[in-house]
């Protein structure tokens, strides 16, 4: 292994292949020049076009046979320029797309554009322009940038959700919503805005009822809304976040759990009787009673409910007050008095309670204090209760009033947004008719075109007249189009579906691509839209595979959630007023106002321009380049913490690129003094093949390290410390071996490969380097294609003579560590690596007699396993649960 004779065939082929100068693109080659900020940006502009992938995507997966892999990064608001948040994301996104790429992957890697919504409108506003003209000018901004950045995403597949061809495909999905009657139009009472002039959804106000967008004090105004029933699929979504389907989605699946609730009762409407102006015409009430819905009697609600605050605080100093409203319960027509009260503890996040007297001791006692009368029932057995419950949770379905299982938390959701720039809704308003549908075959319903003259704008759809009218599809009457457009976050529960058919002008897409791409393998993106964004997109991703659309009701697999990037921020401890870097200064160990000699509290905050901590990613480029800003960024932190950007970070990834850099440097020098191979015999001696096994232990231990927290563990940061670990490795060895040996060679281009996903271009740069030497020790046919560029190679494999670990837990404890081949491990089944547990010596004298319940055993590519035992517990006897 160690001798070069063992690849040396005949005399005839003796040199081949040091003589073969079969290369790459040949890169700068400035390798007598030090690397500095000059000549990192250098390197970029010449690279910067060639590491893009040029073939035609969508050509290339016609013919392609090859396993999909589908990572999506959350499409961005076109704000007009990236920040550092953004900067992160798509770097994670675009290191795995490209390493899965090296993987001989299928990768689908897209890229879009959340276009609709309040920001673009208010934006286009101040600045007396058309919202769509000030949308295109961002997007084209910003996806220069993402293109500088590096980012090698699919742009065949583009799409911008304020694009008709994609909102009319929005359209339709609420159509589909509309016909199974999860679309519906109810009024209510909701949460309005008085600055943006819309709705918004409870989730939209913060704690304090101010609006989470303009910071404007929020009111309650009663208005015709549309919502969409998710509550219909609340039991599905609470239930499937067991699926197993779902990896590494961690705290978030409480995030969701909490979000839906457990689904412990239901919803009914009932018909409300009231002689205050302005008040619903139907109250939502819940119960975790629904077979004892008859025997209800009365309706309690709280202070904040808004019967009681039509009352003009009347309500406020009594225990109980009857409020001359009543509602008629569904079940049995009967009249069930309103009372506002301050002795029935109500559900969470409700301001009403539905009392039936039968059932426990406080409705009872509050409703003898009332004067209302009730009987009292027998108690039912557990096969009549869920006979009762089961007939009426279905006649509310059938009568559309409710009656699916629900938390008592849960609301459906209000899409209806009184504002120009988002999704119309396909709905047409008949005299005659009522509501009805858009037909299909006219569908996109386009919102009216603004031009630049329209200094004003048109703030909503009512103002646009014209555009209004229209005639009713069904009697051909005068009718008017719906108003109110849609929530954005309908916008973005689907899109992920739309790239894989972007250009489909017949359907969605196709159910044929949606079986061969879908569910997303990895979907990246920030913890904020854990709660809504994917409660959204699942409910939908539910719907549409009861449709039958889709293969899986779960749209992502995995996730990978990246935390905030910090800056720095400065406040004046006194005021709280936000202060820039130029207006502090360090006194002591304090800082201090300079103007003022105040003290000054420095805090890592999310970056914001409103407290002058944040960084230009454009001014890191002109720096440094984007391939050493997607390195710093990615480097020291793990993708899923919260990331503090200082520029003390810098030095170890500038340090890191200069060891490369020299590393080539004194390869070729190397490579070029000794211009013919030298003949080397048995006599090779001790020190170079101590190097060349070091250099093979290295090669293969640092791949397998890499590769596991590149798709094991996410932790983009920790692989890039195995990297450099490598490159530490490469450096110790001697001059000998760095000429001479294959090893040091097949590791040396081993670090350059593994490099290539996370900075492209600085790795092509080091790889026209390495493929420039007059000669190499090393095969084509060794997974390593001198004539091809770095991007182009196959992402290196541990060997399949180098031993790998399995892990061996008992109980939680991790028991003992197996060394096995590769080519073993690779193959080996649970049953065996469970049998090679056992016969371990120290696995006999732990578990020694006690019995073995279960085992589980997990193991990925190229990296160690592992495998879980459980056995009865000494002393309880009891099952162990399983910690994998």
């Amino acid at each position: 292994m160690y001798c070069l004779k063992r690849n040396v065939n005949s005399a005839n082929h003796k040199f081949i292949n040091f003589i073969l100068q079969r290369c790459a693109s040949s890169g700068l080659g400035l390798w007598d020049v030090t690397i500095d900020n000059e000549l990192r940006l250098k390197i970029e502009k010449y690279w910067q076009d060639k590491i893009l992938n040029n073939k035609s995507r969508q050509d290339e997966e016609h013919k392609n046979e090859k396993e999909k892999y589908y990572v999506l990064s959350m499409f961005p608001y076109p704000s007009g320029s990236l920040h550092m948040g953004h900067v992160r994301v798509y770097s994670i996104s675009d290191t795995v797309a490209r390493f899965h790429r090296m993987k001989g992957r299928h990768v689908v890697h897209p890229m879009g554009w959340d276009a609709f919504g309040l920001p673009a409108e208010n934006a286009a506003l101040e600045r007396k322009i058309n919202a769509a003209e000030w949308t295109e000018k961002n997007i084209s901004n910003m996806k220069a940038q993402l293109n500088l950045m590096g980012c090698d995403f699919d742009w065949e597949r583009e799409l911008a959700t304020c694009n008709p061809n994609y909102y009319r495909w929005t359209q339709e999905l609420f159509l589909k919503l509309y016909k199974r009657g999860l679309a519906y139009q109810s009024e209510a009472f909701v949460n309005w805005d008085p600055i943006d002039q819309t709705v918004l959804a409870d989730e939209q106000v913060n704690h304090d009822g101010k609006s989470w967008r303009s910071g404007a004090k929020v009111e309650k105004k009663l208005l015709k809304q549309w919502f969409i029933k998710t509550t219909a699929f609340a039991k599905e979504l609470y239930d499937g976040l067991d699926d197993k389907i779902l990896k590494e989605w961690r705290d978030i699946k409480k995030i969701q759990r909490h979000w839906i609730g457990e689904c412990t009762g239901t919803t009914i409407d009932f018909k409300l009787l009231c002689d205050i102006d302005n008040y619903p015409t139907t109250l939502t009430l819940w119960t975790d009673k629904p077979e004892l819905i008859e025997h209800a009697k009365f309706v309690a609600v709280s202070k904040d409910n808004f019967l009681v605050k039509a009352q003009n605080d009347k309500c406020y100093d009594v225990e109980s007050r009857y409020l001359n409203a009543k509602v008629i319960n569904p079940f049995n027509n009967e009249e069930l008095p309103i009372y506002f009260t301050k002795s029935i503890q109500f559900p969470r996040l409700r301001d009403n309670y539905l009392g039936i007297p039968c059932a426990n001791e406080i409705d009872a006692e509050f409703s003898e204090n009332v004067g209302i009368k009730y009987d009292k029932i027998a108690e039912f057995s557990d096969e009549e209760k869920k006979r009762k419950c089961d007939e009426v949770m279905k006649k509310a379905r059938e009568e559309k009033i409710g009656g699916y299982p629900v938390s008592v938390s849960l609301r459906d959701w209000l899409i209806s947004r009184q504002r120009y720039w988002g999704t119309p809704i396909p709905i047409i308003h008949c005299k005659n008719c009522g509501a009805r549908p858009v037909p299909e075959k006219d569908l996109p319903v386009i919102l009216p075109s603004k031009s630049s003259a329209d200094n004003d704008g048109i703030p909503n759809l009512r103002q646009a007249i014209d555009w209004l009218k229209t005639s009713c599809p069904d009697c051909g009457e005068d009718a008017v189009r719906e108003a109110d457009t849609m929530d954005t976050f309908v916008d973005s529960s689907w899109y992920f579906m739309r790239y894989i058919d972007s250009k489909n002008t017949k359907e969605m897409f196709s159910k044929d691509k949606a079986a061969k791409y879908l569910p997303v393998d990895l979907y990246i993106g920030g913890k904020e839209h854990a709660a809504l964004h994917l409660y959204y997109s699942r409910f939908v991703s539910y719907f549409l595979h009861s449709e039958g659309l889709l293969p899986t009701k779960e749209p992502f697999k995995q996730l990978l959630v990246q935390g905030m990037v910090n800056g720095l921020s400065f406040r004046v401890k006194n005021s709280g007023k936000y202060l820039k870097k130029d207006e502090v200064e360090m006194k002591g160990k304090v800082y201090v106002e300079k103007a003022t000699g105040n003290s000054v509290v420095a805090t890592w905050e999310k970056m914001s321009k409103s407290k002058f901590n944040g960084v230009d990613p454009m001014e890191m480029f002109s720096e440094y380049g984007p391939d050493t800003t997607r390195l710093i960024i990615l480097a020291d932190v793990a993708p899923i913490s919260s990331r503090n950007w200082s520029t003390q970070t810098f030095p170890g990834i500038l340090n890191w690129q200069q060891r490369l850099w020299l590393t080539i440097r004194y390869f070729l020098d190397r490579r070029k003094q000794n211009n013919q191979l030298e003949e080397l015999d048995d006599s090779f001696n001790e020190k170079l093949k101590d190097d060349d096994a070091y250099m093979y232990d290295s090669r293969n231990y640092y791949i397998k390290g890499v590769t596991f927290n590149i798709i094991g563990s996410q932790q983009l940061s920790v692989a890039i410390s195995k990297m450099q670990g490598l490159t530490n490795s490469l450096r110790k060895v001697s001059v000998k071996c760095l000429t001479h040996s294959r090893e040091y060679e097949r590791a040396l281009a081993t670090q350059i490969i593994m490099l290539a996903p996370f900075a492209p271009r600085f790795a092509s740069e080091l790889w026209a380097g390495f493929c420039s030497a007059p000669y190499h020790l090393i095969n084509d046919d060794e997974c390593i294609q001198r004539d091809k560029d770095v991007l182009e190679q196959i992402w290196p494999t541990v060997d399949m003579d180098y031993k790998l670990e399995l892990d061996v837990f008992v109980n939680k404890t991790e028991l003992v560590s197996i060394k096995v081949p590769r080519r073993i491990l690779d193959n080996l089944s649970a049953d065996t690596a469970a049998q090679m547990s056992m016969d371990n010596d120290e696995f006999k004298k732990f578990v020694g007699n006690k019995q073995i319940i279960d085992y589980k055993f997990i193991k990925a590519p190229d990296c160690d396993a592992k495998i879980y035992f459980q056995v009865m517990s000494q002393a309880s006897n009891l099952k162990i649960e399983n910690t994998a």
